[in-house]
Formats: structure tokens, sequence, C-alpha cells
């Protein structure tokens, strides 16, 4: 019989990835592409719903509204843009470039239906605000329940 020995760890090493994958199913965000490869980043969402809205909240500063594009297609948001690289001075020996540049999709299957004609897309000061309303055979609505007999 071989003997292996135990490792406290070894099940921790994916908790971030597997903690957003069940928050993803929880609300029933499923990101559909995945970003790869070089010249590319991923700008932060928010994500958030209340009875009659999905938001969504994008963090792209530095970049104008003509850079940005959002669509809606069978029920996925994409929203995908470009940020640019501008350098300062030409001749400038940089030591450390920290920005990030280059394209990015990021897309997104909806949880439930929404009115195409009425989202809301709004730019201002680095962040992108997607106000999305909900169709109306998805929003709550309640039954009034009748007396027998009267």
């Amino acid at each position: 019989m071989a003997l292996t020995r135990w490792n406290l760890f070894k099940g921790l090493v994916n908790v971030p990835q597997d903690a957003d994958r069940l928050f993803e199913e929880f609300f029933g965000l499923f990101p559909v592409e995945l970003n790869g490869g070089s010249g590319t980043w991923s700008p932060a969402v928010d994500v958030s719903e209340d009875q009659d809205n999905i938001y969504f909240t994008v963090e792209v500063p530095g970049m104008s509204k003509e850079d940005v594009k959002v669509t809606l297609q069978d029920n996925v948001l994409t929203i995908r843009g470009e940020k640019k690289q501008e350098m300062e001075k030409k001749d400038a020996n940089y030591h450390r470039l920290e920005r990030s540049y280059g394209s990015f999709t990021r897309s997104f299957s909806l949880p439930t239906g929404v009115v195409p004609d009425k989202i809301k897309a709004q730019y201002q000061d680095g962040l992108l605000k997607i106000s999305l309303p909900k169709a109306e055979q998805v929003k709550p609505k309640e039954i009034p329940i009748a007396m027998e007999g009267k």
C-alpha cells in the first residue's frame, strides 16, 4: 500500500474561480466569451437587478463613448471596445507601464427577457451604465385568490 501526503490547501487552489462560477450560476449570468491573448483586457462589470430592470455598470476609464459598443442579440448582452495606447512623450524612457490597453469583449447571457427598444446606455466619468427593462412576462404578478362560493 502506497502512502500519499495529505495537502490541506490542495482543494483551495481554485476557490476564487469556483466562487465566481457559483455566483454567476446563482444569478443566471453566464459569461459567453472569454478574453485571451495579448492586446486584450477586461473591464470590471457590476450586475444588479430590481423588479423592473437589470443593470450593468462597466468601468471604462480613459475611453470615450465612441470607443464602446453595446449590442443585444438572442438574449445575450455584448459590450466591446478598444482603449488606445497614448504616449505622452514619444522620446521618453518609460520605466513602467501599468495602464491596460487594447480591445475587450464582455458577453452576458441574460437570465430573463428584456424589452430591446427601451434599453438605455449612459456614459459618464469613466462608467458605462446600462439599464435593461424586463419584459412583462417575467415581472412578478400577484394573482388574487377568490373565496369559493362567495
